[in-house]
């Protein structure tokens, strides 16, 4: 990554053995000690009651990492794109629904902080954009505040192929929001949701250029939650509906200028990659288990071996060989990822993420198989790792269907190509 990285860590991370700079290798470490401590042990608690993981979020806290991407500048700890992702998979190997949450959160900093410094804007845009920014900065940095990021609203808008129907309209000092997201991750633990949205024109014809990333605090008059949340895996995540009604909130809570937003999706393809290294991190921990528990390993358990049978010895290799391909075609992504990447690049970004979102669940597919029967037993990790795997194939705005569409379609046809 640099001339002074260095290698020099006592634990193989998630996304695998390499160069680190000095900054990488400090926040590896901490995500690695804060997860193998702490949050391993309370993950089977947020999965059984479907409840928020809140002593995590306590820890992210003092440890500075809700003000991981906020740059330096403003009191964050200033890391990179591709640091993130880096730590994001240590946390999920660890806890999944916490990385997962996490994540809206510090995309809610890293859209609006490293992301939107690649994005063309004019000096006014740049300018009003600053100003905000330094708004939604300091209440992290100086209060701690949790940003969501609700996408989904059951229609084609959360994968960018319509607008969304929730909606903006400018008011005097401010905005009106009205609609409703679902899956909404964070739901009753956000201090702020940073909700996307269509900007009401009045004209009958919204416009996915028109979309607008604007922050409604949890405490706005007009704004709900509710629903049931009872889901096969991620259940931690909390991800119940919202609903916005003559919400108002002022200019300030914009996180983007008009219109920046529609220039990010077109500019900068990998932010909708930072889902993958949750999964990347849930594929470690099968494997890291499938190895403990057939060496006899596991704590608490009685101390069986179960390594001199050949067939679990090529499960493991076939375990570890996925694994290696997934490391090193995220690794390969997140080194590349910028603003406007070639054709190549996009393809690699989604040929990584649909590996990392398939292959998380084929890891833990294989390692239940291997383990046997009594890996299912739920006072053991791997068959929670085995559901909370099988939900990133399914998450927008890439599933695994839209990427195999996507890739599929760009590849064979250049922009503006159409069949007679």
């Amino acid at each position: 990554m640099t001339a002074n990285a260095t290698h020099s860590l006592d634990f193989t991370p998630a996304v695998g053995d390499m160069s680190f700079t000095p900054l990488q290798r400090e926040l590896l470490t901490q995500a690695h000690a804060l997860g193998r401590d702490k949050f391993a042990g309370r993950a089977a608690q947020w999965d059984r009651e479907a409840s928020f993981p809140f002593a995590n979020y306590d820890d992210l806290r003092d440890a500075g990492f809700l003000k991981l991407c906020v740059p330096t500048s403003h009191g964050g700890l200033g890391a990179d794109y591709a640091t993130y992702m880096m730590v994001a998979a240590e946390i999920g190997r660890f806890c999944g629904a916490t990385a997962l949450t996490w994540n809206m959160h510090i995309c809610s900093t890293m859209w609006t902080g490293v992301l939107a410094d690649g994005i063309t804007m004019s000096e006014a845009e740049r300018s009003e954009h600053a100003a905000r920014r330094e708004l939604h900065f300091q209440r992290i940095v100086n209060d701690g505040a949790i940003y969501a990021q609700p996408f989904s609203e059951g229609s084609a808008a959360a994968a960018g192929k319509a607008p969304f129907g929730t909606t903006a309209k400018k008011v005097e000092g401010g905005w009106l929001i009205n609609g409703r997201k679902i899956f909404a991750s964070l739901s009753g633990a956000a201090d702020y949701y940073g909700v996307l949205c269509t900007e009401d024109k009045g004209d009958q014809h919204p416009d996915t250029r028109d979309t607008l990333y604007i922050s409604v605090p949890a405490t706005a008059e007009g704004f709900a939650i509710s629903g049931e949340w009872d889901p096969l895996g991620m259940r931690g995540t909390v991800s119940r509906n919202l609903a916005f009604k003559d919400v108002f909130v002022s200019d300030a809570e914009q996180l983007m200028p008009r219109g920046v937003y529609f220039k990010g999706a077109q500019t900068w393809p990998a932010m909708f990659f930072t889902l993958a290294p949750t999964y990347l991190g849930i594929a470690n921990a099968a494997y890291d288990f499938t190895v403990q528990y057939l060496r006899g390993e596991v704590p608490g358990e009685p101390p069986v071996k179960r390594r001199m049978y050949a067939t679990k010895q090529i499960a493991v290799a076939q375990m570890r060989i996925q694994l290696e391909n997934m490391r090193c075609i995220f690794v390969r992504a997140i080194q590349e990822a910028k603003p406007n990447p070639s054709k190549d690049e996009r393809m690699r970004l989604y040929a990584a993420h649909y590996s990392v979102m398939e292959g998380a669940n084929d890891i833990a597919r294989l390692a239940l198989r291997t383990c046997g029967g009594q890996s299912m037993m739920k006072h053991l990790p791997l068959e929670r790792l085995y559901r909370d795997s099988r939900c990133g194939a399914l998450m927008l705005p890439w599933t695994a269907e839209l990427i195999l569409d996507r890739m599929g379609r760009e590849t064979l046809y250049e922009a503006g190509e159409k069949d007679a």
